[in-house]
């Protein structure tokens, strides 16, 4: 049986790169762009609703793209061309049932969790900066961030998550990032970079030997049952 397609919003800079975003996260998130209806309705009824506001959607072998009117067609097929890259790359079905199905849904249990984690020994919190906007899908000039936290020392600590396997390209994404926060907020603050994936791979392992402030983290995830019994007798309730 073949996966669910993901359903994306597709933003298009003005270098021509493109981010997309979960459909439904980036309604919640931009609630005077969206179509106006419940973010949360079935997938295809939000679909249906952008159409009728004349966004264009596209449909790939793994997405529908939803696309603000007048997207370049090159933004589709360099989707298509990523999604083809990737393919042998990304996460085995076998190892489904451990990861995080969306890379939000990883977004959210880190932030959400941010002040019990610690990089370099060092303990974390969000990031917030002076307009009041979180760190969370922190928006730059070259694409959201996925996490953008300050350590102890008042260091930036960029978080790139990635919900299955994660190939060595990772560290040119990161390091875009990295390089904006030092010309933009660091100032002198250190820049430092985490990537998280369901696993690492060999090759990024190598990679990072040259890239100074980059660490790479695994994530577990473990779902068990505990079965209750019915009452031996009456309650006494």
């Amino acid at each position: 049986m073949q996966p669910p397609k993901r359903y994306s919003v597709v933003m298009v800079g003005l270098d021509g790169g493109h981010t997309l975003y979960p459909m439904k996260e980036w309604c919640r998130q931009n609630a005077g762009e969206a179509p106006p209806i419940d973010p949360n309705t079935n997938s295809q009824q939000l679909r249906r609703a952008f159409a009728r506001m004349g966004w264009v959607v596209e449909e790939t072998e793994t997405q529908v793209l939803v696309l603000h009117p007048g997207t370049p067609k090159t933004a589709i097929q360099a989707i298509e061309n990523e999604d083809l890259a990737q393919e042998g790359e990304d996460t085995p079905d076998s190892d489904r049932e451990t990861v995080f199905e969306l890379e939000w849904q990883l977004r959210d249990f880190i932030s959400h969790n941010i002040e019990s984690l610690k990089v370099e020994g060092k303990p974390l919190r969000l990031y917030v900066d002076p307009q009041g906007r979180d760190g969370v899908e922190y928006p730059t000039s070259v694409g959201p961030i996925d996490i953008l936290a300050l350590d102890a020392d008042d260091s930036f600590v960029i978080f790139e998550l990635k919900r299955g396997r994660v190939a060595d390209r990772a560290i040119g994404q990161i390091s875009r990032y990295m390089g904006w926060i030092k010309k933009n907020l660091a100032k002198e603050k250190a820049v430092k970079g985490v990537i998280v994936a369901k696993s690492i791979s060999a090759n990024l392992r190598h990679a990072i030997v040259a890239v100074p402030n980059v660490s790479l983290f695994e994530y577990e995830v473990e779902f068990s049952l505990k079965q209750i019994f019915e009452a031996d007798g009456p309650s006494s309730d």
